[in-house]
């Protein structure tokens, strides 16, 4: 996990090389020298502990910060508004971000989320009900689903 100094989330995913997590942030945001590696990375990681300690709730309200175009930051927004337990298609995804014909851009967003869980794109799927794709693996993803179904 990527944090800023005020504990915002810039990137996070399921690897320990942090260069290539950090590859997924804003150029501005980038790493320069050697990545410093903190055991605790204050309220992101307390709220993953409690993500995985059983409190779904836990991760939303920690602060993420992403920038791309207008479409794709209101689609992250809507994305951490997707309860856990209550996965949604790629097409409702769409139409909750206020473009339903945009399926595909939806999907998009979830490719270039960089805060996964965060913004927690494992959250969508395909229409029939299959996971579609995830950055961090389908384990993962059908992992982070049946930890929420519980």
């Amino acid at each position: 996990m990527i944090v800023d100094a005020d504990e915002a989330v810039l990137a996070s995913g399921w690897t320990s090389d942090v260069r290539a997590l950090a590859l997924l942030t804003p150029a501005t945001a980038r790493l320069t020298g050697q990545p410093k590696h903190r055991g605790q990375l204050g309220l992101p990681s307390k709220a993953l502990q409690s993500y995985v300690d059983g409190d779904l709730t836990a991760i939303d309200d920690v602060p993420v910060r992403q920038h791309s175009g207008e479409f794709l930051n209101h689609a992250w927004e809507v994305l951490r508004k997707v309860p856990a337990g209550a996965p949604v298609t790629y097409t409702e995804f769409a139409a909750r971000a206020g473009r339903p014909a945009a399926v595909r851009a939806a999907a998009m967003a979830c490719a270039r989320n960089a805060a996964a869980l965060f913004v927690p794109c494992h959250r969508v799927l395909r229409l029939d009900g299959t996971l579609g794709g995830f950055r961090w693996g389908l384990p993962v993803k059908r992992w982070l689903l049946d930890h929420e179904a519980i």
